[in-house]
């Protein structure tokens, strides 16, 4: 079963082609002088549903332009927004983006709730973004705005310490070492803008996703540490306090997740999340049977948010 999570995973990540949707991108500033890129299809429906990417991902990624497209065709509004320096271009700030960053989510939210005129607001999130849409819930419990419905969580690490050294192990040293590549080119850029502020002689030594939040993304985003991180970011500290329907999809055989990613025992009883997790699926994968025949994810994406 671990040898068809990693195919799950692989398979639809190279080769899925999502043709015939395209997003037209809306450029929003943020409070500190920074921007986000918000790539939209709009149509004649009151529902939007919100998409946040996972690591090193962006909205033209396979998982998420598959999603957006299934909606689109639908008759829903879809927004796939970007992460700092996720849409091809360096952000302003030194900070970037990480795991916890709900207040970007919430310059998103805020900006669509103020600018356009949706009864219903849905957010659905992939792997990192999964984690920042639970803890985004999580934080806001009762105060959620009220036109916020709904929400899916898809391959979700709620637990980011254990799913990280989970990457660092056996053949999943793969999947960190490409991420880590990621990170290392995204740091190398913003070096340019900003010289004094990353020390790219250490760079070059880090070998491990938790050695690169320990040097980098902690201290770039106000954490002591990679421990202090993860420890204030996992949405497993947060997700108790969630008060809309919410349902959590994590594949038992997805490559990247953790023991601790499935929390039967804490969500048994909890009046608003279920989780779910089938046998199969990998990591963002869902595919039925060919790439292009459909991916059960998104047909089950539509039906929770529909019933």
């Amino acid at each position: 079963m671990q040898f068809n999570g990693h195919l799950q995973t692989i398979v639809p990540a190279l080769f899925r082609k999502v043709l015939g949707f395209d997003y037209f991108r809306e450029r929003i500033n943020t409070a500190d002088g920074d921007f986000l890129d918000l790539d939209w299809g709009l149509s004649a429906s009151s529902n939007l549903l919100i998409i946040s990417h996972g690591l090193e991902g962006n909205s033209s990624k396979a998982y998420v332009k598959g999603m957006a497209n299934y909606f689109y065709e639908n008759g829903w509004n879809v927004l796939a927004w970007n992460y700092r320096g996720c849409s091809d271009e360096v952000n302003r700030k030194i900070r970037f983006y990480h795991s916890g960053a709900t207040n970007d989510l919430d310059t998103v939210i805020n900006h669509v709730a103020d600018n356009y005129n949706f009864t219903k607001i849905h957010l659905l999130g992939f792997s990192l973004g999964g984690n920042l849409v639970l803890k985004y819930l999580g934080e806001r419990g009762t105060s959620v705005m009220k036109n916020i419905h709904k929400a899916i969580g898809i391959s979700v690490p709620t637990d980011l310490y254990a799913s990280c050294l989970k990457l660092s192990r056996g053949f999943n040293h793969i999947y960190g070492l490409r991420f880590l590549n990621q990170l290392k080119n995204k740091v190398k850029k913003k070096s340019e803008y900003f010289p004094d502020h990353f020390d790219l002689i250490s760079l070059k030594k880090i070998q491990r996703l938790i050695d690169f939040d320990d040097s980098f993304t902690a201290p770039i985003h106000g954490f002591d540490n990679a421990l202090h991180y993860y420890h204030e970011c996992s949405a497993q500290r947060f997700i108790l306090n969630i008060r809309i329907p919410t349902i959590i999809l994590n594949a038992k055989n997805d490559p990247f997740l953790a023991p601790s990613c499935y929390p039967e025992r804490t969500l048994r009883r909890h009046p608003f999340v279920e989780l779910i997790t089938p046998s199969n699926g990998g990591h963002c994968g869902f595919a039925d049977r060919g790439l292009d025949s459909g991916y059960w994810s998104e047909a089950l994406a539509w039906y929770y948010m529909n019933r």
